[in-house]
């Protein structure tokens, strides 16, 4: 196809969305309003399955064995592109990472393309993919088949700002539990063996190691019970803590170097410790180059220059299940603006932003530049090539999902 058919094509897809403007609009407010958490997004979940099965696409609710997940597909023949939609929230400050903008913006680019997919010879895929926070939605939706045959993956996430990429790192979560011995703290404190001791002993090695790892390496925790009154001995404590790095092999390695701290507190305080690292992991995000030099050229055509975090003052380091997906197909996770550079992610402030009117053209922009992207691997067979060549290349196709898992 001619690039000025090309040219046609996209211009049909950005009137597909702007049909649905108020649509898509609307549903980012309702998921808003509703904010649901991991694995209970029940509001979010039928919302978008019912606007997709009235649209003709047919749709699966509950996939994957989910009950908050979807797969909804369009098309017969052709490549297959997965554009994904999250929508749970965080405990307190609802959609502060603005999910409700990417399940209104998956959900547009998904219409748009499923209406010409027919036509344009391709196979779109919607994937609803619960729990990002924390719960791997997406892990377990690709364990079960939901990648199977997928040749690309793409999302666009909220920040400050219209980025190329987040700075995704590897996570895994631990959680620790200390047993001692209670007794009279006052009476008989010598026949007592501290949990609570053993818990902040080994916060402070994890305290005393923060400062040998490296810069992109992260190691925070909390403790969730602590004792019951100051005078019993603590027999039982408990403490969650996040792991972070860089690669999947980097994060093993810290893994080990956590757990020996934590363990050394048990020992100091004549305790004993059980660890449980929670799976799934988080992989770190391998973006896809060819593909998202597509995407963000697309992004241009809508006046949205997609500037790298290395040329800019502004870099949203996190975690997501996306990273997982990136090692299995090839993929992008682009950010896009709706707030301003100043307020981050994970915030009250930012939750205010991403039901503004700057979400409201994030969620058009959003999809209309992933759906002109899905076009361009559709009708492009050597853009496609060269996402698959760029993926092979960065030895894609393995699944990272094997943590520390002690």
């Amino acid at each position: 196809m001619p690039p000025t058919d090309l040219d046609a094509v996209k211009d049909r897809l950005c009137q597909e969305v702007d049909e649905r403007a108020d649509l898509l609009v609307d549903v980012a407010r309702q998921i808003h309003a509703n904010p649901e958490l991991a694995f209970r997004e029940r509001f979010a979940h039928d919302l978008l399955t019912g606007i997709l099965a009235a649209e003709g696409l047919d749709t699966e609710c509950h996939a994957y064995g989910l009950d908050t997940a979807f797969a909804a597909r369009a098309g017969s023949a052709g490549p297959t592109v997965a554009v994904l939609c999250e929508y749970d929230a965080l405990p307190g400050i609802g959609h502060a990472c603005g999910h409700n903008v990417i399940a209104a913006a998956g959900l547009g680019a998904g219409l748009a393309v499923a209406a010409m997919a027919g036509e344009l010879g391709g196979r779109v895929a919607v994937l609803g993919t619960p729990a990002e926070e924390g719960g791997g939605g997406k892990v377990r939706m690709a364990r079960r088949g939901a990648l199977d045959g997928v040749d690309a993956a793409m999302m666009v996430h909220p920040a400050g700002a219209d980025l190329r990429r987040m700075d995704v790192i590897a996570i895994q979560q631990l959680w620790v539990e200390y047993h001692g011995e209670a007794a009279h703290a006052a009476a008989f404190p010598h026949k007592g063996r501290n949990a609570l001791d053993a818990a902040v002993l080994g916060y402070m090695n994890v305290a005393a190691l923060r400062q040998h790892i490296r810069p992109e390496e992260r190691v925070h925790g909390i403790f969730t019970e602590a004792g019951d009154k100051p005078n019993i001995v603590p027999a039982h404590t408990a403490a969650q803590w996040y792991v972070r790095a860089a690669t999947m092999k980097r994060l093993h390695a810290l893994a080990e170097r956590v757990h020996a701290c934590l363990q050394a507190g048990a020992d100091a305080a004549g305790c004993r410790m059980e660890a449980e690292w929670k799976d799934p992991p988080y992989a770190d995000m391998v973006d896809n180059e060819p593909l998202l030099d597509l995407y963000a050229a697309n992004a241009e055509r809508l006046g949205r220059h997609l500037r790298d975090p290395d040329e800019f003052d502004l870099r949203v380091v996190g975690s997501t299940d996306m990273g997982n997906v990136s090692h299995l197909v090839p993929s992008i996770h682009p950010m896009i603006a709706v707030a301003p550079p100043h307020v981050g992610i994970h915030t009250p402030e930012f939750a205010e932003y991403t039901a503004s009117e700057g979400a409201d053209r994030a969620v058009l922009d959003a999809a209309k530049a992933m759906a002109m992207t899905v076009a361009d691997l559709w009708l492009l067979p050597e853009a496609l090539q060269a996402v698959r060549d760029a993926f092979a290349e960065a030895g894609g196709g393995v699944d990272p999902a094997s943590g520390p898992g002690r």
